[in-house]
């Protein structure tokens, strides 16, 4: 894997850094990548549909008429299926399971997939240290521009899909970016396969990447 320029908030070179190839030089494999989004969408599904069925609905404590005599059929609820009003039969309800599981080491490559992809396609820049002297979106945005203009693909295009990841819950940061749309903040321990996906850019500052390599090498 060849060497990185990292770059400081105002988009100059301050250094290289040459990236571990088992993080960022990883053969893809389509199959593996889709089956990591899969599982993580289908983890993060709420239950939401529920319907009762009949020992759910209200009423229906009393029998509607007597069992004999009347010529009507016989009915022994009026929350009955069959009745307005009813239970609902094999309806949606509240107790599915949406839950798939994927062992470690197939979740873990299918993210260095997506690393290596934004490394080998020019998406991925290096940041030295992610640290604002204020909360203040302005400021946020000037560092972003740098950096799409210094390692990206262009300013505008990096702005409207942007994932950085950094180590420390830095709150100026974290504030001044949460009005920004299409750009999210990470820190290390959250990182995921389904924002790598979801994010054409990316930006990782220095540390992250030495806990990544160190967690995972």
């Amino acid at each position: 894997m060849t060497k990185f320029n990292v770059y400081n908030h105002e988009g100059k070179v301050v250094g290289e850094y040459e990236l571990s190839p088992k993080l960022f030089g990883v053969e893809a494999k389509a199959a593996l990548v889709h089956q990591a989004v899969v599982t993580q969408m289908s983890n993060m599904r709420p239950v939401i549909a529920d319907t009762k069925d009949r020992s759910e609905v209200s009423g229906g404590g009393k029998k509607p008429w007597r069992q004999k005599g009347t010529g009507r059929a016989r009915v022994g609820s009026s929350r009955s299926p069959l009745w307005r009003g009813g239970g609902i039969v094999f309806g949606p309800t509240n107790d599915r399971n949406f839950k798939m599981n994927l062992n470690k080491k197939m979740s873990r490559k299918a993210m260095f997939m997506a690393l290596t992809d934004k490394a080998v396609s020019g998406h991925l820049a290096l940041l030295d240290k992610l640290e604002l002297p204020e909360f203040k979106t302005k400021t946020f945005i000037s560092l972003v521009l740098n950096l799409a203009t210094a390692a990206l693909s262009g300013a505008e295009q990096a702005k409207r899909s942007l994932l950085i990841i950094n180590t420390a819950n830095d709150e100026k940061a974290k504030y001044s970016a949460r009005n920004l749309q299409n750009v999210t903040l990470l820190n290390i321990d959250n990182i995921n396969i389904l924002d790598l996906i979801k994010h054409e850019n990316l930006i990782l500052t220095l540390d992250a990447v030495k806990t990544l390599e160190a967690r995972y090498n």
